[in-house]
């Protein structure tokens, strides 16, 4: 019995060590890609056919890898004032919420794609989208593509955040 337990005592170290060991490897394993939330106002808004009416967006994503695996979530809504001459963005003109599964750097630039629900304009289910964004503070770039629609926008309030490559 009592050669037994050492051994007993050693093994549950051992299998301790190991989990805590892997634990951690995981764990760092996990990197940002991209990240980032604002407002942002989309180029030419509603554009020629629209009258030109602007459209602001609330906008937030976040993107990591894990070994080869890519996960992370984004959202987009879109408000539109209520009249051509109100200053008021009271209109859901469209939301976006769906989830990353791949993501691409170069430089300063960050390609996201997934699948999204959207409601309002350009509505549906399982949409494949694809988003890039451009590192920095107010005055960068994102342009979203879903259902068919590309959006550019400029950030007004807000960062995003791309991982070069360490």
């Amino acid at each position: 019995m009592q050669t037994s337990f050492p051994k007993m005592l050693l093994a549950v170290i051992g299998l301790s060590v190991a989990v805590i060991s892997l634990n951690a490897q995981s764990w760092q394993a996990v990197k940002v890609v991209a990240r980032g939330a604002g407002k942002t106002i989309i180029q030419g808004g509603t554009g020629q056919t629209g009258g030109f009416i602007p459209v602001l967006t609330t906008i937030a994503f976040h993107a990591e890898r894990q070994g080869q695996a890519v996960s992370g979530d984004f959202e987009c809504l879109a408000l539109a004032p209520a009249a051509p001459t109100s200053g008021q963005f009271t209109v859901n003109a469209m939301y976006v919420t769906g989830q990353i599964t791949s993501a691409e750097v170069e430089g300063d630039t960050a390609t996201l794609k997934g699948t999204a629900t959207v409601t309002g304009l350009g509505a549906g289910h399982n949409l494949p989208f694809t988003l890039v964004v451009r590192k920095g503070g107010p005055g960068s770039t994102s342009v979203l593509t879903v259902s068919g629609l590309t959006f550019d926008e400029i950030l007004l309030e807000g960062k995003f955040e791309v991982a070069g490559d360490e």
